[in-house]
């Protein structure tokens, strides 16, 4: 599979932010009340994710190691900033519905950790395309549980009446125990179809999938594995030194003994 497709792939599939990661969970369960408000929620998320990671990958080998986490803030929260005055002149009445969680996109863990996992280390269009992967499954999923909750809870789906008259909705699906209601089975529905997720433990290791880094192919297992094998070459490093160390003590003991 191309790279590129591999990594958009990657965000929509294997390594999907809601329902494989359970990521973002705070904007997935405030405001889905909505078709309408997950599918903007969650685009305004990609087009962060995607010009952000653009953007770090593009001055990954400028920005100080020491200061990078205040350096992706300071360039997440630029381009946020674009976003929500786009949506506030543009799109007032879904601004008015997403409210605070717009703002609070800088601080959303998904773009974050793709800051940190992948576009530090990747090319740009890599992470591009990651970012497009990662903001396409977040939409997707935020786009359903939306849908379903407004389903259940109005009988419609993007504002479109598609139940029969004698339908009685459920109205607290679309209130906040809803949200609640509707990750509760799906959570359930994944772990009883073994699928992958977060909650779905595995092994031995008490860990979704099984915790074995090494042979994973998923990016945020590749930089454990990295990190993995650098703290073991330190390690060795050091124990290789300490008996060097003690080799050189031991001679210059028998030296002065004679």
């Amino acid at each position: 599979m191309n790279k590129y497709i591999e990594r958009i792939y990657n965000g929509v599939i294997k390594e999907n932010p809601t329902f494989v990661l359970m990521l973002g969970m705070c904007p997935t369960l405030a405001v889905t009340t909505s078709a309408v408000n997950g599918l903007g929620m969650g685009l305004s998320t990609a087009a962060v994710l995607i010009l952000s990671n653009a953007m770090i990958s593009a001055l990954r080998n400028v920005i100080p190691d020491r200061v990078r986490i205040p350096a992706f803030i300071v360039i997440v929260a630029s381009f946020v900033t674009v976003v929500k005055l786009l949506m506030e002149g543009f799109l007032q009445d879904l601004y008015g519905s997403l409210g605070i969680y717009i703002p609070l996109i800088v601080v959303n863990c998904i773009i974050l950790g793709r800051a940190e996992a992948y576009a530090s280390k990747n090319s740009v269009l890599l992470s591009a395309c990651d970012g497009l992967g990662m903001g396409l499954g977040f939409t997707i999923a935020l786009t359903l549980i939306g849908a379903c909750r407004e389903w259940i809870g109005t009988g419609a789906i993007f504002s479109r009446n598609i139940m029969p008259s004698g339908y009685e909705p459920i109205s607290i699906f679309v209130l906040a125990p809803g949200a609640f209601f509707v990750l509760a089975v799906l959570t359930a529905l994944q772990n009883k179809l073994k699928a992958p997720s977060a909650t779905n433990v595995t092994g031995d290791t008490g860990i979704a999938c099984g915790g074995d880094c090494r042979n994973c192919s998923g990016s945020a297992c590749k930089s454990n594995k990295e990190l993995i094998d650098a703290v073991k070459a330190e390690a060795a490093a050091k124990a290789a030194a300490e008996k060097a160390a003690k080799i050189e003590a031991a001679k210059k003991a028998k030296e002065k003994g004679e």
